[in-house]
């Protein structure tokens, strides 16, 4: 499927295995820019068409195999974010080594809610994202500031925000617990849909990092879409590959209709101090008007 609007196109490969279109190198999947990598995490979950109980070598020969193909279609400087479990950043370092990537940052995604405690370990309240690219240096990076809530100790209100660090702790993950908000899908009877549905906020803050208009963003895994939902309202084109159809159908429908929960709009004045704001995020008055069309 594909999708024109006002800002870009979309194109949502039919449902499949990202190898098998890799592989085969389709039209839509090549220069790309950006690539967001979340895959399944081994946790023994019951995914339709996915085997999350495989023993871990196997798993992580996937991985690299996909890591490989997606190098190989990214342009010179291009980058890729891949988020894992914190159990697995070793892992997650000798296989983007391994496949020719070039590390810049482990950027530590602190989340709101933590897992259930352990008896022998501190409990997790982070989520690793390693920012890697393809070659030393990247070949887009726009340093955002950002209004940043001033904590109790400091005395004095910022006038023009801050620079961003590795460690993000103002993004809220969708929970499945007892904070998931309106963004969270879920279905007729109020279940979540995708329990893995990564935030619009982290999406839009990673593809501004890293990206320009009309570039390419790439997800092999698309999940529940929301890459491809952030893509296309900062005038990016994007690919995604979704190996389940019900999955694949939501995101067809995610693109078909913004809803007020996945703008990006909401956002706009918290990135307002970052110098190129106005040239990595359109918002003249043709795009505003065609983003209230959506909505």
């Amino acid at each position: 499927m594909s999708r024109s609007g006002t800002f870009c196109k979309v194109f949502v490969l039919p449902p499949g295995d990202c190898l098998e279109y890799l592989d085969r190198n389709p039209k839509p999947v090549q220069d790309v820019h950006l690539t967001f990598f979340d895959p399944p995490y081994r946790q023994g979950k019951d995914y339709r068409y996915f085997d999350d109980n495989q023993p871990e070598e196997k798993y992580w020969a996937w991985l690299e195999q996909i890591l490989t193909k997606v190098y190989e279609v990214t342009t010179a400087g291009g980058a890729i974010y891949f988020m894992q479990r914190e159990k697995n950043i070793e892992w997650m370092m000798k296989t983007l080594k391994k496949t020719g990537w070039s590390f810049q940052n482990l950027i530590l995604w602190k989340k709101f809610t933590s897992a259930v405690p352990c008896k022998f370990r501190f409990g997790k309240v982070y989520q690793p994202i390693i920012f890697a690219t393809k070659g030393a240096k990247p070949r887009v990076f726009n340093r955002l500031r950002v209004d940043y809530p001033i904590r109790p100790e400091h005395r004095y209100v910022r006038s023009n925000g801050i620079y961003l660090t590795d460690v993000w702790d103002d993004i809220r993950e969708l929970t499945s617990g007892y904070f998931a908000g309106d963004e969270a899908l879920r279905d007729a009877r109020g279940r979540r849909i995708h329990t893995q549905q990564s935030p619009v906020a982290l999406l839009l803050r990673i593809i501004l990092t890293s990206s320009l208009p009309g570039d390419l963003v790439f997800d092999p895994l698309a999940g529940s879409g929301t890459t491809l939902v952030v893509a296309y309202q900062l005038r990016r084109n994007s690919v995604g590959i979704e190996i389940d159809p019900e999955y694949a159908k939501l995101i067809d429908k995610r693109l078909a209709s913004i809803t007020s929960a996945d703008s990006i709009l909401k956002y706009r004045e918290y990135y307002r101090f970052t110098n190129n704001l106005e040239e990595i995020w359109p918002f003249g008055e043709a795009v505003l008007s065609g983003i209230k069309r959506l909505l």
